[in-house]
């Protein structure tokens, strides 16, 4: 029988070049995306507990943690400079002074928000440089493998963090060990950080990163992440904060909704691919709007028409479905590839679509959390699936090229 930890190594021999620095590159992924887990396992919980932070505030909180995103463009632009490895390296380098504020930090609003921020800078500046170093340290015709084992080895250390969380807080709980968290996952960012400086390529950064590329054909792309990014952020952010605030979900039942969903978007995601090319991606940007729209009921409404136990697990469930019909948003991504004249247009157009995304989640971010406020969840989700009716509105408009 087959050693499977031999076979996954061969795979990765026969997709990266030899003579780069994938290995301490994968490594520091993976050790990247354990300290992620640990942290994102807590984050929500803390807030609420410790900070108290509530639904205005938290909106506020997540505005900020969006900002770095939509400024990536123009920090990027600032740091043209530097290699793809040596924006990465800074990246991980603010990410663990982020997660030291997080650690040392009174639990006070502002200083709290302030070391979201600049962790979140630090984070966005690592996912803008992840995609190129992998396609750069990968062999000729071997992309896009390099792309699935990456995401696969980040989603491993993260699915790991959430696992370690849940069961930690079965046993312990208090500020003192959300700290605790805090102080671990940074001495594993700080593992991944020390590993990242192993890296000695100089890969270019990828130049369409560092620009918007604006055409007039992609308008209707641009429109679609408009609507996207606004009813993605509702759920981002304020789907757990439902859990905590209104249903009293501890640090552990988080954890493990948060990893059962990574879980099912994990075995999905191939096949929503799949469906998109059997059926085209008109039909799926169409069609999984009627999914929201249950949804976003169920999420907002499951308290008024179920006892509170039921409705707990009801919105459980729907968070978990909203997760998986997310990944319909690669529908977009394979639009614009149809109608691009060119792969450097492709990741141009939609890294532009990454900021537009960002443009429009942080204002979600902001308001959704004085509607949630002043209006109540039911007013807040029932945005979320307008939001979702107008996107499928706007994708019946587009004309699929035929096929010569």
């Amino acid at each position: 029988m087959a050693n499977p930890f031999k076979k996954f190594t061969s795979k990765l021999d026969d997709t990266f070049d030899s003579n780069t620095c994938w290995i301490p590159f994968f490594i520091s992924l993976m050790s990247m995306g354990l300290g992620y887990g640990l942290y994102k396992g807590v984050i929500d919980n803390y807030l609420a507990e410790v900070v108290g932070m509530g639904e205005f505030h938290r909106g506020v909180a997540e505005f900020f943690r969006e900002l770095p995103g939509f400024l990536l463009v123009f920090i990027l632009a600032l740091l043209y400079r530097f290699s793809a490895e040596g924006v990465f390296k800074i990246g991980g380098l603010i990410m663990l002074v982020g997660m030291l504020l997080h650690m040392g930090l009174p639990a006070d609003r502002i200083l709290v928000t302030t070391a979201i921020c600049i962790y979140s800078l630090g984070e966005h500046m690592q996912l803008g440089m992840r995609n190129t170093l992998s396609l750069e340290y990968s062999k000729e015709g071997r992309g896009g493998r390099a792309l699935g084992f990456q995401n696969s080895i980040y989603q491993g250390g993260t699915l790991a963090g959430f696992f370690i969380v849940m069961i930690a807080f079965s046993f312990i709980g208090g500020e003192k060990s959300f700290r605790l968290f805090f102080a671990i996952s940074a001495l594993i960012m700080g593992t991944g950080t020390v590993l990242a400086f192993r890296m000695t390529g100089q890969s270019k950064t990828d130049k369409s990163k560092s620009r918007f590329y604006f055409r007039k054909k992609y308008t209707k792309f641009y429109f679609l992440e408009v609507f996207y990014g606004a009813r993605k952020q509702i759920f981002f952010t304020f789907g757990p904060y439902v859990l905590i605030l209104f249903y009293k979900a501890s640090t552990s039942t988080i954890c493990l909704l948060f990893a059962i969903s990574a879980i099912c978007c994990s075995l999905a995601s191939p096949l929503v691919g799949k469906i998109i090319d059997r059926l085209g991606y008109k039909i799926v940007m169409v069609s999984d709007t009627l999914i929201l729209v249950i949804v976003c009921f169920f999420y907002g409404f499951a308290h008024r028409i179920f006892p509170q136990n039921v409705a707990f697990i009801i919105c459980c469930a729907n968070y978990i479905l909203d997760s998986v019909i997310s990944l319909a948003s690669m529908a977009s991504n394979v639009y614009v590839q149809d109608i691009s004249d060119s792969k450097e247009e492709v990741r141009a157009t939609i890294s532009t679509g990454i900021s537009v995304n960002h443009f429009i989640t942080i204002l979600i971010a902001l308001f959704g959390g004085w509607i949630w406020q002043v209006l109540g969840i039911e007013t807040l989700f029932t945005l979320s699936a307008i939001l979702g009716i107008f996107n499928s509105i706007y994708a019946a408009t587009i004309k699929v090229p035929k096929k010569v």
